[in-house]
C-alpha cells in the first residue's frame, strides 16, 4: 500500500535492535514514523532520518494513553501498530523470582494488549488500521531456562490468533512476525536476567544447566545451529508486511525460523527433550 494511505505507524522499543531497524527502514520508504522507546534521547538518529520520537513505557499506563493521544490528535487515528519492545527473562522455573516473570509478562505481553486496546477505538472508527506483533519461533518450541520468556511468545501467537479474527468485520488487519536467531542486544539483555545475574544464597542445584544453556546460547547466535538473521532483515520483511494489499497472517524470518519449528513438531515430546539433553549436557549440582 502507499506510504500516503496507510497512515502513521507507531513502533515501540525503538531504542535498538528490531525496532531501530524498522524505524529506519520505514522512514526510507517513505512512511510516517513514530519511533517510541522509554527514554527519547535513545532515538536521536531516528530522529535524524525523520522519525517522529515519542517517550513510550510499555509498563506505564499513563506513558502508553500518551503517545497513542498524541498521534491521534495530529492524524486522527494511528494507521499501524507495531508492538516491538520487548526482552528475555532467563533462568530456571524453581529460582525465577515471581516478580521478574511478572516484570516479563508486563512488558512482552501485557504492554502490547494495552497498547492494542487503546489504538483500535479510532481504527475501528476509521474502518481500518494494521497491528504487527513481533513475535518469535520462540512462541512454538521452549529451550530449558526458557521458560518465563517462551511463555510471552506463545501468548503472543494465541492473542495474535484471536485480535485478527475479532477485528477482522472492521477493516484491521492483524500479523505476527516469527523471527529465528536474530543478531542484536538482545542476547547481552537476556545474559543480564536477574535470575541468571543474581548471587544465590546457595549454590544452585541448577549451576551445571544454567552454564550449558549460556553456552548453547552463544553458539547459537554464532550459527551453529542454524544460519542467524539480522535486525535489518527482520525490518524488511516488516516493510514487506506493512505495504502487503492483504498482509499475512505470519510471516517468518529466516530458514530457522522455519525449520526449527517444524523439527519441534517432527520430534515429539520425548525426541524433542532427548535433543534438548545432547544440546545442553549438564549434571545436577547435589546441595
Amino acid at each position: 500500500m502507499a506510504a500516503h494511505t496507510i497512515g502513521p505507524i507507531l513502533i515501540t522499543g525503538c531504542s535498538s535492535g528490531i525496532g531501530k531497524a524498522a524505524a529506519k527502514h520505514l522512514a526510507q520508504a517513505g512512511y510516517a514514523v513514530y519511533a517510541t522507546a522509554r527514554r527519547p534521547e535513545s532515538l536521536a538518529e531516528l530522529a535524524a532520518l525523520g522519525c517522529k520520537t515519542l517517550a513510550l513505557d510499555v509498563t506505564n499506563e499513563d506513558s502508553m494513553a500518551a503517545a497513542v493521544a498524541q498521534i491521534e490528535a495530529e492524524h486522527g487515528a494511528v494507521g499501524v501498530l507495531i508492538n516491538n519492545a520487548g526482552y528475555g527473562e532467563y533462568g530456571v522455573l524453581e529460582e525465577l523470582p515471581m516478580d521478574a516473570l511478572r516484570r516479563q509478562f508486563e512488558t512482552n505481553v501485557f504492554g502490547a494488549v494495552r497498547l492494542c486496546q487503546l489504538v483500535l477505538p479510532a481504527m475501528r472508527a476509521r474502518g481500518a488500521g494494521r497491528i504487527i506483533n513481533i513475535g518469535s519461533m520462540g512462541g512454538q518450541m521452549t529451550f530449558p531456562v526458557g521458560g518465563a520468556y517462551h511463555a510471552t511468545k506463545y501468548a503472543m501467537e494465541s492473542l495474535s490468533d484471536a485480535l485478527r479474527v475479532e477485528v477482522k468485520p472492521f477493516g484491521i488487519q492483524v500479523a505476527l512476525i516469527q523471527p529465528g536467531y536474530v543478531v542484536t542486544d538482545f542476547t547481552h539483555t537476556l545474559r543480564s536476567s536477574d535470575a541468571i545475574q543474581s548471587e544465590p544464597a546457595k549454590p544452585s542445584p541448577y549451576a551445571g544447566l544454567i552454564a550449558a544453556f549460556d553456552r548453547a546460547l552463544e553458539k547459537s547466535y554464532k550459527g551453529a545451529f542454524g544460519p542467524t538473521t539480522t535486525a535489518d532483515d527482520v525490518a524488511r520483511v516488516i516493510v514487506k508486511a506493512v505495504g502487503a494489499a492483504r498482509m499475512r497472517t505470519r510471516y517468518q524470518d529466516g530458514l530457522v525460523a522455519v525449520m526449527n519449528p517444524l523439527m519441534r513438531r517432527w520430534l515429539t515430546d520425548t525426541g524433542w527433550d532427548w535433543f534438548m539433553a545432547r544440546a545442553m549436557p549438564w549434571k545436577p549440582s547435589r546441595s
